[in-house]
This record gives structure tokens, C-alpha cells and sequence, in this order.
């Protein structure tokens, strides 16, 4: 089964398969119709028309439209863990750090550019849009150093949460420009990212 939010973001958790389902069909229908309407226009009513649930389904799980694109954020932030876990499983620990950043970035982009609702929403820290909150970064920092750690066998520390916390809040601007520059994201713009991050990493991380 797919991942489900956090309960953090959920008046109440799915207990049953057929709850986390419903579930996944709300966050589903969500992300579509982000995409289509934006968030001003998105409503709980027109979520659960488009999910095929009672409208009393959502409320049962979402207080309001903004608690449910937190949930579908935090959903957002499992999916990329996995996708970069999944890559640095088949990495089998080669090509070091680099192979590790390449992984977290390209899976990035790739979310960017086909998942739905993620152009707008990400990990949560654009909604309202142009809006700016740390603890979103903050939290896919956290991820990004459990992995990398794992993947050069060493331990999490502070400046490595620090590094790649900084590395986070540089390609998450750069990102943004590069697709505010072209719809599927400015490749030159792109290139440039990558060879900074990998010219700031190398300070910390060779």
C-alpha cells in the first residue's frame, strides 16, 4: 500500500485498509485538482466529488482544505523518501556521496515535473502561494541526512544535518527558479545547481 500521511495532519488516523483507501483517494483527487484549479479555487466539497466520497469522508480526516494539503505535503515528502531510498538500494553504496546527491536531486525533479500537485504544494512551503515556512526544509534535511548516512556508513551528526540543510534551502530557490524559467524546469539552470551542490558538498563530504 501506498504511504498515508501522518497522523499529525489527520483529525483521525485510517485504522482499516478500506479507511486508508478512501484516504488515498482524497489526497489523490487533491493533487488533480491543484493542478487544474489552483488553491484558492480548491474546495473540500469539490475534493470529495472528484474522489467518489461523501463529503462527510473528508471531514471525517480534514478539519479544512488547508489541513488537507498539509496532509497531501507530508504524503509528498514519504513518496521522495522511498523513491531515494529505493535509488540508493540500487546504488549498492557506489560512486559515494555524489551518486547520493545525484539520487536526491534528479528524484526531486522528476516529482516535480510528474507528480500531481506537486508543482504547488512540494514538501509544504508554498501554500499560500510565494509563502515561506523553514520547518518543511527542515524536515526533508532531517530525511536526507538518515539516508546519506546510512549510504556511506557513518553516523548522523549535526554538520551533516547542517550541510545538507543548507544544500536543501539552495536547491529548493534554484529549483523554483529554473521552473518559474520553463514549464519542465531550465535545464542550463539545473546544470549550473548541480555543480554548485556538488561544489559544496565536496568541502564538507570528500
Amino acid at each position: 500500500m501506498k504511504p498515508v500521511p501522518q497522523a499529525t495532519s489527520l483529525r483521525r488516523a485510517p485504522v482499516q485498509r478500506r479507511s486508508a483507501e478512501r484516504l488515498t483517494r482524497i489526497l489523490d483527487a487533491c493533487a488533480d485538482l491543484l493542478d487544474e484549479v489552483g488553491y484558492d479555487a480548491l474546495s473540500t466539497r469539490g475534493v470529495a466529488l472528484r474522489a467518489g466520497v461523501p463529503i462527510g469522508s473528508v471531514y471525517r480526516f480534514f478539519g479544512n482544505k488547508r489541513a488537507m494539503v498539509d496532509a497531501l505535503a507530508e504524503r509528498n515528502l514519504e513518496r521522495y523518501t522511498e523513491r531515494v531510498a529505493d535509488r540508493l538500494t540500487e546504488a549498492q553504496g557506489e560512486g559515494g556521496w555524489r551518486t547520493a546527491m545525484d539520487a536526491m536531486l534528479d528524484e526531486y525533479l522528476d516529482m516535480k515535473r510528474t507528480a500531481p500537485g506537486f508543482s504547488l504544494v512540494d514538501f509544504g512551503n508554498q501554500i499560500p502561494v510565494g509563502a515561506r515556512h523553514a520547518e518543511p526544509n527542515h524536515r526533508v534535511a532531517d530525511r536526507l541526512t538518515e539516508l546519506l548516512s546510512a549510504y556511506l556508513g557513518r553516523e548522523p551528526d549535526e554538520a551533516l544535518r547542517r550541510t545538507l540543510l543548507i544544500a536543501v534551502e539552495t536547491a529548493d530557490t534554484l529549483v523554483h527558479l529554473a521552473f518559474r524559467v520553463s514549464a519542465e524546469g531550465d535545464e542550463k539552470i539545473i546544470a549550473e545547481m548541480r555543480e554548485l551542490l556538488r561544489a559544496y558538498l565536496a568541502r564538507a563530504l570528500d
